[in-house]
Order: C-alpha cells, then sequence, then structure tokens
C-alpha cells in the first residue's frame, strides 16, 4: 500500500492550525493559585533499527521522562519495510504521531505537504545551533525553515587493499581526511590491480547498481566531485544542472570504469573486498564492524585501509540520516520539542552513540569520543563536517533518485548516449516536478 503525499497534503489543508494549542508553560490554576503543569502523553514513532540503536532509544526514553515526569512519551518502533507507508496512511488519515523519525531525503516531501511543524523558532531559542555544521543543518531545511533534529551521520570512504597495493608497487593513499587522491589517480590504481584471468577487479566505485536510494549516496558525489549538480539549489528543475558539462564528464568517467577501462565489473563475486578479489571500494563507515566481525583475519592497517573519498576538482560526499520532526497536527509541539532537543541534544548524542557506536552530528560530542578523532573514524568525521552536502532537496525525491539511477544504469550498464539519457532523465524530473499538486 502507498499513500501519496499528495493525497496527505490535501488532508492536511483542512487541518492546519491545530498543532499550537498548548504550550510548555500550559497548566492549570490550583485552589492555590499556584500554576500545575499538565499532564502530558506524547507518541513518537520511529524505525526499529538493530539492538543497539533500540537499546540507545530506550535508555533516551526512559531518561527524559525521569527528567520530565509529567511528559509521557510512548515509542513505537516500526520494521523498516513498513515504517513509510504506515506513516504516511497515519498523516493521510489525520492521527499522526506527534514526533516522528524520517530519514533525510525523504524530509522535503513532508514537509511540502505540511505534515511536519517547521522548528526553526525552537532551533533558535535553545537547540543550539552552532554546534551542528551548516551544511547539515541545510540538509533539513526547506523554504528556508528547518524541519528536523539531527542526531547522528554516516560516512562513505575510500577502502584499499593494502596488500595489493604494496605487491604492485602503488603508492598508498594519504590518511589524511583533507588530502584525498584525485579520480585519476584512483584509476591509475586500478589499472595496475585489475587482473581479470585471477579474478581481480580494480574498483567498485559506488556499491554496484541496487536501488535509487543507493544510487543518490554513493554515486551523487562522484557528480559533485567532477563540479557537478544534480538539481538545482531550490529542488525544483534538473534542468541546467544535470545537463551540464561536469555531470556529463563524471558520467562519461563513471561508465568509462566499466567499459573502456574495464576495471570494474557489472557482478562481483560475493564479499570480493575482504576475500582479496577487489583492489579498491567506495564503502561506508559501517563496513567497519562487519569486516571485524565477518572478516576476523582480514585485518585493518594489514591487509587494508581506508583513505579519504577521490575528488575531481573538489571534495564531496553525501550526509543526512535519520532526524526527528514534529507533527504539525501535535497538540503539544512544546513538549514535544523538548523531547525532540532532549535526544539530539549533545548530551543525548553521547549516550546514544556510546551505545551505538555511530558518528554524532554535533561538534561537540564528536570530540567525546577519541576513536572518531583518530583514523580511521577521523576520515568519516571530518568529511561529513567539511565536506558534507545534502542530497537534493526536493518534494519529488523518490521520482528524482530513481531517474537519475536510470540514467547511470542507461549509460554504464546500457552504453546509452549520454546527452540522451541526461535528456530523458531531466524530462522526467521536470515532469514530476511540474505533477506536483500545489501547498
Amino acid at each position: 500500500m502507498f499513500v501519496s503525499l499528495a493525497l496527505v497534503g490535501g488532508l492536511l489543508a483542512g487541518c492546519s492550525g491545530n498543532g499550537n494549542n498548548s504550550g510548555a508553560s500550559g497548566g492549570t490554576e490550583g485552589a492555590s493559585g499556584e500554576k500545575a503543569e499538565k499532564k502530558v502523553t506524547l507518541t513518537f514513532w520511529r524505525n526499529s533499527g538493530n539492538d543497539a540503536e533500540n537499546s540507545a532509544y530506550d535508555k533516551l526514553v526512559a531518561s527524559f521522562m525521569e527528567k520530565y515526569p509529567n511528559i509521557k512519551v510512548e515509542m513505537s518502533p516500526i520494521p523498516y519495510s513498513d515504517y513509510d507507508t504506515k506513516l504516511r496512511t497515519s498523516i493521510a488519515s489525520g492521527n499522526p504521531p506527534d514526533i516522528m523519525a524520517i530519514d533525510a531525503p525523504n524530509m522535503a516531501s513532508y514537509a511540502h505537504a505540511g505534515a511536519l511543524k517547521p522548528l526553526t523558532s525552537y532551533f533558535q531559542a535553545d537547540g543550539d545551533l552552532q554546534d551542528i555544521p551548516e551544511s547539515t543543518i541545510n540538509t533539513y531545511t526547506y523554504n528556508k525553515e528547518i524541519y528536523m533534529s539531527p542526531l547522528t551521520e554516516s560516512s562513505i570512504a575510500l577502502f584499499y587493499n593494502k596488500k595489493l597495493f604494496e605487491e604492485k608497487g602503488i603508492p598508498l593513499p594519504s590518511k589524511n581526511p583533507e588530502e584525498p587522491w584525485t579520480w585519476d589517480q584512483v584509476l591509475d590504481a586500478a589499472k595496475k590491480i585489475n587482473d581479470p584471468g585471477k579474478g581481480i577487479f580494480g574498483i567498485d566505485p559506488a556499491q554496484g547498481f541496487n536501488n535509487a536510494g543507493a544510487t543518490a549516496y554513493f554515486k551523487y558525489p562522484i557528480v559533485w566531485q567532477f563540479g557537478g549538480e544534480v538539481m538545482s539549489p531550490d529542488g525544483t528543475t534538473s534542468k541546467g544542472y544535470l545537463d551540464s558539462p561536469e555531470t556529463k564528464k563524471a558520467l562519461q568517467f563513471f561508465s568509462d570504469l566499466y567499459n573502456t577501462e574495464k576495471v570494474s565489473a557489472l557482478e562481483y563475486p560475493p564479499d570480493p573486498f575482504p576475500n582479496g578479489k577487489l583492489g579498491i571500494t567506495v564503502d561506508g563507515s559501517w563496513s567497519l564492524s562487519y569486516l571485524t566481525e565477518k572478516f576476523p583475519n582480514f585485518k585493518l592497517g594489514v591487509d587494508y585501509d581506508i583513505a579519504p573519498l577521490p575528488k575531481g576538482t573538489r571534495q564531496a560526499v553525501a550526509n543526512g540520516s535519520w532526524a526527528l520532526g514534529i507533527s504539525a497536527k501535535s497538540k503539544n509541539p512544546d513538549e514535544a520539542w523538548k523531547f525532540v532537543n532532549w535526544v539530539t541534544s549533545a548530551e543525548g548524542q553521547k549516550t546514544y552513540v556510546g551505545i551505538t557506536k555511530d558518528i554524532p552530528v554535533r561538534y561537540s560530542a564528536a570530540k567525546e569520543f577519541p576513536e572518531l578523532n583518530e583514523y580511521p573514524k577521523n576520515i568519516f568525521v571530518v568529511q561529513d563536517q567539511k565536506f558534507g552536502r545534502s542530497r537534493p532537496i526536493t518534494p519529488i525525491f523518490p521520482q528524482m533518485s530513481e531517474a537519475v539511477n536510470k540514467l547511470f544504469e542507461e549509460v554504464t550498464i546500457g552504453k546509452r548516449n549520454i546527452d540522451a539519457a541526461v535528456t530523458d532523465a531531466i524530462q522526467k524530473i521536470d515532469k514530476a516536478y511540474s505533477d506536483l499538486p500545489a501547498k
């Protein structure tokens, strides 16, 4: 079942103004004339995570209710596969949760539909904005309003097989997050490592061809690194951006890895990197624990190492993860902000990250964990803080992302003419925006 945000927007249009009928200082006068705080129950929906994530949220909810005994938080973890549909259905039916977790790229569609309460004034009052990178705040901003409060980040970097590099006499990349290799250097190394006869491939540049969301996270940075763009800053069109010479150069380079240089493959054997069948891969911070757990004999610093993402003309990495927003229909938005601010504050992030081992968004929280300020995790942290960029902030993100995913497939797998493929992608994206119901 899919509930469109066009339907959500239509239903919300007749329900606006219901979100501000109580404040944090609300209460009732007692016989003595003293103001007694009212009892409030907040509903909080989030996608259910792994055991560590669930434990971290349990601890944060419990500590919040201990601090604010008059506010009860009813948390509902919902399986990831069902979450978005259930959330959209609850909004369309007029019964959304007070607080909701939303993945960063989907924020604009919810905000455009009027489903989220702007948080800008709350942040300005006590959200400690200066503790969050500006590029991160921009990721949760739509039409000049902040709509969500971020908790953690993830990031991607260049993973390379150290032994294969040494066997081929290839100098090792710098571990300094601000001294990346160029893509030309990466290609040169991949060509030297590539050995089809032995089943060894040079590079997987962007985790193959998965769903559109993976395309956005892994492939858009390549476009940015070559100086290109995907959409206009206001998220309304791809014309003049996806068809720029810089973007086309990035697409050509990506396609050439497979079709001209032949250092990348459309299919790889299982776990090619730790099994010595892949010299270079672009992978996420989450893979460190996976490699440690599943391949204990494939050791960081001995068998493989990590370097910052390559650049063409500039450094860039996609930012944005799951964050917390407040329903536009919440009857207790001020109390909801108290909870959101509690969870995503520096102390909240330290509690959460101390359990999950994720990367906190706030500068101050990141400084509290020595491992985040040392190799290899400092690479992910510094990239996010200094070179992070939001994926296009647009209410048609799913349609846009699908069109760009198809574009990468057509020029690489289908070997289609780049100009023709780009023109079709722009038409799909711009039509999706023109079909968007007015707010």
